[in-house]
């Protein structure tokens, strides 16, 4: 029980994150770099999130 309820915070926490990085104000700070930025932050982001997600629940249990 106590390892299921850790794995639910990591994962809103984990949540939260990409909720602050993907706001319109993050976004339109890096739209004003130009070029490929905006894009990639954004590709980037969801890369590590879904990476960071898939570690959390895919740790074996012990």
């Amino acid at each position: 029980m106590g390892r299921f309820h850790i794995d639910r915070q990591r994962l809103v926490a984990l949540a939260l994150l990409g909720g602050v990085l993907l706001n319109p104000p993050a976004l339109l700070v890096v739209a004003g770099v130009g070029g490929g930025g905006p894009s990639l932050y954004l590709f980037g982001v969801w890369a590590v999130l879904i990476a960071l997600a898939a570690w959390v629940c895919e740790r074996p249990r012990s």
